[in-house]
């Protein structure tokens, strides 16, 4: 044993080296890591921030004990675990950004590989999962006072949602699609006839033995219409009338994107809101060949794709553009930033997603910006020493900074004579924009107050100061919270806000900017925000307002 941890040691220690060598990566490289928590308890498979900035994690509950008992001495019966039967583990814990400190959560049935959404009320709805959590719903209030926790529901859903992507719809429920096995979607809460709707599009992308269609890719257009990203394909779909608005081209070269040719996908910043026809663009990265998956389960471990492939899906001809990325990169994480930049993060360079199927952990993170000419849109960034492969997740924080976690390619938890062992802590990447050269340009919002009550369709003033020289006018954006798993961020929304009037007061540092609210739940869904003031692509720590 101790000869295997050796080489395993050296293997990771060789990997790390040449890929420094292979990518030029110098102490220059941009971009800050802090390791913030050695040992949270669980593998965070999943992530989600809620609006009193803290961060709900959860992972699954059936494979042995995890690092963090549940609370005063709490133990479950759990006869599907083949490891410990009764468990007196928490499998779910709560994150306090501002502390950093974690408190440890009880959930009752198996949440591996599920899905979610933040109510426009702020509450966290989970759905699906497997076994004895397939066909159930769950939800998380926030609370200050460490006295909340999961509320389960049972039937919650028709169908069984595993590998499913949620979305929160213009009227605050949740549109469940797909998951293994299901060519269907549903919604949740059941306010809507028929329960269940066959999708075929989840059935003709569906490759047999591999599938490539799970976790499809699901974005919300400005007209209401779903855009539904599943292996090499896409539709627009109005999911009211059931019906297919427009069907897309194959993404070029025809490869898998979805799980387990897991890429990763982002809705860039919408702009100019109040437009007649707002653009809207996706960008799709990265994933693995046709094949891939076979393969790996074969030891053959094939080169991760290294292209990302980007449409503006209300044009009345869309077409895909492709351009290269730094690195090849399957599982990884697409965030978009408060600034409109996108992070990738995460993943490895060959293989794909599922259990010990992926090699050569991607440590640099990429940033992408999607206002730059081709061939000058990414920046390689300073890397991490921690492997992130299956099983890891980001998300965006309120102060600019992604909060990294997870990792755990092995059926239980697995911490020794493995190439990845088990990853229980957390770090923070802070971009570029968070480095202290820029701190003279960073603002700081005075007004609104936090957990604000802002409306649609009206001008919205932010007051707010910055030391150093001002562009005319400072950007505001707004961002809604995302659930991550699986490489994907679900409920994306970023939003510039048209600008009506931009004033300094004075002589002083001080500053107005008067924006316009969107318009329509079509172009932002009710809810908690993070709205921030972005000068010279700096932006401000973000604040949380709710749109109604």
């Amino acid at each position: 044993m101790a000869a295997r941890a050796t080489f395993i040691f050296y293997a990771l220690f060789l990997t790390t080296l040449q890929f420094l060598l292979t990518h030029h990566v110098s102490s220059a490289a941009r971009g800050l890591w802090k390791y913030i928590a050695p040992n949270v308890g669980i593998s965070a498979m999943h992530m989600q921030l809620l609006h009193n900035d803290r961060v709900v994690m959860y992972d699954r509950t059936n494979f042995g004990p995890s690092n963090i008992s549940l609370p005063n001495g709490n133990c479950r019966d759990n006869p599907q675990d083949a490891v410990s039967k009764i468990d007196c583990t928490a499998h779910s814990i709560e994150y306090d950004v501002a502390t950093n400190t974690i408190r440890p959560l009880t959930v009752q049935s198996n949440t591996w590989c599920s899905s979610g959404s933040v109510r426009p009320d702020g509450v966290l709805v989970q759905t699906g999962g497997d076994r004895d959590g397939e066909l159930k719903t769950r939800t998380f209030s926030p609370c200050n006072n460490n006295q909340c926790d999961w509320v389960e529901m049972n039937n919650g859903l028709k169908k069984r949602r595993w590998y499913a992507s949620n979305h929160i719809l213009p009227d605050g429920k949740q549109i469940v699609m797909g998951g293994q096995g299901q060519f269907n979607y549903e919604f949740f809460p059941k306010t809507t006839n028929p329960n269940v709707v066959a999708l075929p599009f989840l059935a003709e992308t569906h490759d047999q033995g591999q599938e490539n269609n799970l976790y499809p890719f699901v974005f919300m257009n400005t007209d209401g219409n779903l855009f539904m990203f599943a292996n090499n394909r896409a539709i627009l779909l109005d999911y009211v009338k059931n019906t297919v608005v427009k069907t897309f081209p194959a993404i070029p070269g025809g490869d898998p994107r979805n799980y387990p040719s897991t890429g990763s996908a982002v809705l860039l910043p919408l702009k100019n809101l109040e437009a007649d026809n707002v653009e809207t663009e996706v960008l799709v990265c990265g994933g693995a060949p046709k094949g891939s998956y076979n393969l790996a389960r074969k030891k053959t471990f094939v080169k991760a794709l290294d292209t990302c492939a980007r449409i503006k899906i209300n044009d009345a001809k869309p077409e895909w553009a492709v351009e290269k990325m730094p690195h090849a990169r399957v599982m990884g994480d697409m965030i978009p930033l408060p600034n409109g930049d996108v992070l990738l993060i995460n993943g490895g360079s060959f293989g794909t997603a599922a259990w010990e199927l992926g090699r050569t952990p991607v440590l640099a993170p990429d940033l992408y910006h999607p206002e730059n000419p081709v061939g000058s849109r990414f920046e390689s960034l300073r890397p991490t020493t921690i492997p992130r492969m299956y099983h890891s997740a980001a998300i965006l924080l309120r102060d600019g900074r992604v909060l990294v976690g997870g990792s755990n390619p092995h059926a239980f938890y697995n911490y020794t004579g493995v190439l990845f062992p088990t990853e229980l802590s957390l770090e923070a990447f802070s971009p570029v924009y968070l480095q202290r050269e820029f701190s003279n340009l960073r603002p700081k919002i005075i007004s609104p107050e936090p957990q604000s009550m802002i409306k649609y369709g009206t001008n919205l003033k932010l007051k707010f100061s910055v030391t150093g020289e001002v562009t005319t006018p400072a950007k505001v954006t707004m961002v809604f919270p995302t659930f991550t798993t699986h490489s994907f961020a679900m409920n994306q929304r970023v939003l510039v806000l048209d600008n009506v009037k931009f004033t300094r007061k004075g002589k002083s540092p001080m500053y107005e900017v008067q924006v316009r609210t969107p318009r329509s739940a079509n172009i932002a869904w009710p809810g908690y925000y993070m709205i921030f003031v972005v000068n010279q692509d700096i932006p401000s720590e973000g604040v949380w307002v709710k749109l109604e």
